[in-house]
């Protein structure tokens, strides 16, 4: 069922497939919530899953004012508070991911559990947050649409690129429509969020992460370093996926989020 909410002026899309506990899945940069089609069928027949597409992609409009991740969340916030959720659970992929941890530090009685797809608590590093303002300048000269169709192919392993030209085509011409604004936001917030390794640590509920082994946009012994802060981990590794796992991988993918989520509402 596609839902929309306004707040402000400003329309917040998402979809709710299945019924039972809440679940949120949360796309990340240069995506929307399509990206989660794989998995969607697997986990709705237990799960109530609501799917935004975050404010600036899909159909859901940019937010105003400073770029920020905790703005991100907020909206978040709003969704669950529109359909009257107390607790739910978070799965977020790459900068999904850090709306996740957003939330969790802001709102963490509001949170079961929340998971880490591709993703990390640990702020940029000098070398990250310079690449991420060269694609800040490539986007606002050229456009998204070069940049998405330049990028893209690095977010997939190798043998993916290999054996599975026509996924990462589909994936360049399905989100060749972003706008630059929108990446632009998106990477600045990214770029000014902070560590928060913290919230790893102090986290009462379990948490989830899934490596992708061949991930060059997070890369694998980073991923595998936070996973000794929580005090309930759950670990995955995807061996031939990069960055883009329930794309690549999507019957472990969706193996590995199930079994996360039958644990935590068991």
């Amino acid at each position: 069922m596609d839902k929309t909410i306004t707040n402000e002026g400003r329309k917040l899309f998402y979809r709710e497939e299945g019924s039972g506990q809440p679940v949120l899945l949360l796309h990340g940069f240069a995506e929307d919530g399509k990206l989660w089609d794989p998995i969607i069928p697997r986990l709705k027949t237990g799960y109530r899953l609501l799917i935004p597409d975050l404010p600036g992609s899909g159909r859901s409009t940019l937010l105003p004012g400073e770029p920020s991740i905790d703005a991100l969340a907020e909206s978040i916030k709003i969704l669950i508070d529109a359909e009257g959720i107390d607790k739910c659970i978070l799965i977020g992929h790459s900068m999904g991911g850090y709306i996740s941890l957003s939330f969790a530090e802001q709102y963490p009685q509001r949170l079961k559990a929340f998971g880490l797809f591709h993703s990390t608590a640990y702020a940029d590093s000098e070398e990250k947050k310079a690449a991420r303002r060269k694609g800040i300048g490539f986007i606002r000269q050229h456009g998204a649409a070069p940049f998405v169709r330049q990028s893209t192919p690095n977010l997939f392993a190798p043998g993916t690129r290999e054996s599975r030209p026509q996924l990462i085509e589909d994936i360049i011409r399905s989100y060749s429509g972003f706008s630059a604004e929108s990446l632009v936001y998106y990477y600045e917030a990214m770029i000014q969020r902070p560590d928060r390794t913290r919230v790893l640590q102090q986290f009462a509920g379990a948490i989830l992460f899934i490596i992708g082994e061949k991930d060059q946009a997070v890369p694998y012994e980073s991923s595998l370093k936070q996973c000794h802060e929580p005090t309930i981990a759950h670990i995955h590794i995807l061996e031939n996926a990069g960055h883009m796992g329930m794309l690549e991988e999507p019957e472990d993918s969706g193996n590995s989020v199930e079994s996360f989520l039958n644990f935590v509402y068991t």
